[in-house]
């Protein structure tokens, strides 16, 4: 009858390493002490989504805080969700948001010395850990077909059993224990049937809560972990000769020195699989970082999880798209992601995020309320770091790849820096801007191109808005500062019977037409389409001469 090893080889007869060769190929990193090792491993399925940067900003914290090394691993072992050009668009988008790899898998090839870093280029090295587990006797190769796994599963619910292959479900588990069984599979190997390895778990099926042997886990953001014993003989190889998830991360984080593994909570029921399998190799289990579901507040005013389908937000295509700055991104993620980020950041107002030490003690282990409001105003506030200039070439960077249709805006980068500053030096600085394409309508205005009137003149003063505006063009001095300017705005206003102030109009309402502020409205109205914007004086200033009376002309 075959031993372990000879079925080994039977099924593996020509691998180039060995295990041990592999080890001292993937050698133990030479980082300071206390350095994390991290990485991103997105399946290549043409969907980028928040949860994948959301754990990305987490994994790059943690490595670049610690002086360690995040790389970009592709793990496409299923190939059945595989979408073309998907890996181009998972590093154009966590590039967009400034995540930044030191390994791993680029648009050019790989970089660093652990790859290959594509999962599916890997086969040999999964194969040869594979044939190790073999040896040792804690797989095995299994024959069951459909049919008979269905059959199975129907009786399991029959017997209101757990599901799945574990002891007492699959012959093929106990080969060695048979003869004619293990002649049988012998026989089987050599004609080439389909199988697919399993592990031969250890744990006792359908045991009691107090019978089951439990392990102590160290998660990062849940503290301690008590995991039961795995029973379940899970695939490790499928019929293709590819590997699970499963067993494909647990190789390639032991080989590529993975410290930290960053997460969704949704992986917790499986966490007893990965538990096992490094134990069976005999390897050291990293430090299991497991991440609160990203929710939002529903329609009926309950949480509920972020949905593809029916939430765009959930998608980085959206953000791309919509041209949120990756800074104010990053600063909205810090917000959700550390408890006490808002109040560092209150007390830091000018300094860099970077400069925040993020920790995953910190981080909620309940889910992660995202909200996009709430991202709007962080990003309002992130904008007004950002110098006027750098802004605008931001802009035009993302207009080129996402709307070419503002290439106008481009045509003098002075102007538009000086339009972007605007109101943001003052006493109480003006925090309208949000994203790009907000941008781009909030200051449409000053463009010809794209200026149309959105609003219409006071009622209070509707009536005399030709005279309003034919006195306004009269007395229009480009050079007046802006309290010669308003004062002539208030002079037109007491000669054509308005209130000088607003609170005279609200006294005596009987005695005006209306107040000043309704006088300036019908010129901001014509200059800018729109009754409500920053200060006037200082648009026209920006506007420049021509602008303002070309306008004003335009309305009369």
């Amino acid at each position: 009858m075959l031993s372990n090893r000879e079925l080994a080889q039977l099924i593996y007869p020509s691998l180039p390493h060995t295990s041990e060769e592999y080890e001292a190929m993937y050698p133990e990193r030479q980082l300071p002490e206390g350095a994390r090792v991290t990485r991103l491993g997105p399946s290549p399925t043409g969907f980028i989504h928040l949860g994948n940067l959301y754990g990305a900003f987490v994994d790059e914290r943690l490595a670049h805080q610690s002086d360690g090394v995040f790389f970009l691993r592709i793990e496409d072992t299923d190939d059945k969700r595989f979408v073309e050009n998907a890996i181009e668009t998972i590093i154009t988008s966590l590039a967009f948001f400034d995540i930044r790899f030191d390994e791993g898998v680029t648009e050019s090839g790989d970089i660093g010395a652990y790859g290959d870093y594509t999962q599916s280029h890997r086969g040999e090295i999964y194969r040869t850990f594979a044939r190790k587990l073999l040896e040792d006797g804690l797989a095995y190769p299994c024959f069951l077909s459909e049919e008979e796994i269905s059959a199975i599963r129907e009786k399991q619910e029959a017997e209101k059993t757990s599901p799945g292959i574990y002891a007492g479900w699959s012959k093929y588990r106990d080969w060695d224990k048979d003869e004619a069984l293990a002649a049988e599979v012998e026989s089987r190997i050599r004609s080439r049937e389909p199988f697919v390895i399993r592990l031969k778990s250890r744990g006792v099926p359908n045991a009691s809560a107090e019978e089951t042997a439990r392990h102590t886990v160290k998660d990062a953001i849940r503290g301690e972990l008590s995991v039961p014993d795995n029973f379940q003989d899970v695939v490790i190889i499928k019929q293709t000769g590819i590997p699970t998830y499963h067993f494909a991360h647990v190789v390639d984080d032991h080989l590529m020195r993975t410290t930290h593994v960053v997460r969704g909570e949704e992986w917790l029921p499986s966490l007893p699989i990965h538990v096992e399998l490094f134990e069976d190799l005999g390897w050291e289990l990293p430090v299991y970082c497991h991440t609160a579901q990203l929710m939002k507040i529903g329609e009926d005013g309950n949480k509920r999880k972020l949905s593809k389908r029916k939430d765009p937000e959930l998608s980085l295509d959206y953000y791309r798209s919509q041209g949120y700055h990756p800074a104010a991104v990053r600063e909205y993620l810090l917000t959700i992601l550390n408890s006490n980020y808002e109040e560092w950041r209150a007390a830091n107002p000018e300094a860099s995020s970077d400069e925040f030490e993020f920790t995953t003690e910190k981080m909620s282990s309940s889910g992660a309320l995202f909200d996009l409001d709430k991202l709007n105003d962080v990003s309002k506030g992130t904008l007004l770091r950002i110098d006027a200039r750098e802004l605008a070439g931001w802009l035009k960077s993302w207009s080129e790849e996402f709307a070419p249709e503002y290439s106008y805006v481009f045509a003098d980068m002075d102007h538009l820096a000086d339009i972007l500053d605007l109101g943001r030096h003052d006493a109480r600085p003006r925090a309208d801007l949000i994203y790009a394409r907000q941008i781009m309508d909030y200051i449409s205005y000053f463009f010809d191109e794209s200026f149309t009137r959105q609003d219409s003149y006071p009622a209070e003063a509707a009536d005399d808005s030709e005279v309003i505006l034919r006195r306004y063009l009269e007395s229009y001095d480009h050079s007046d500062d802006n309290g010669a300017w308003f004062d002539k705005i208030r002079l037109i206003a007491t000669d054509l019977g308005y209130a000088a102030k607003p609170k005279d109009f609200r006294k005596h309402p009987e005695e005006y037409k209306g107040h000043v502020g309704h006088v300036s409205t019908v010129i901001r109205i014509a200059l800018m389409g729109r009754a409500t914007s920053p200060d006037v004086w200082a648009i026209q200033q920006i506007m420049g001469e021509e602008t303002v009376r070309r306008r004003i002309e335009a309305c009369l």
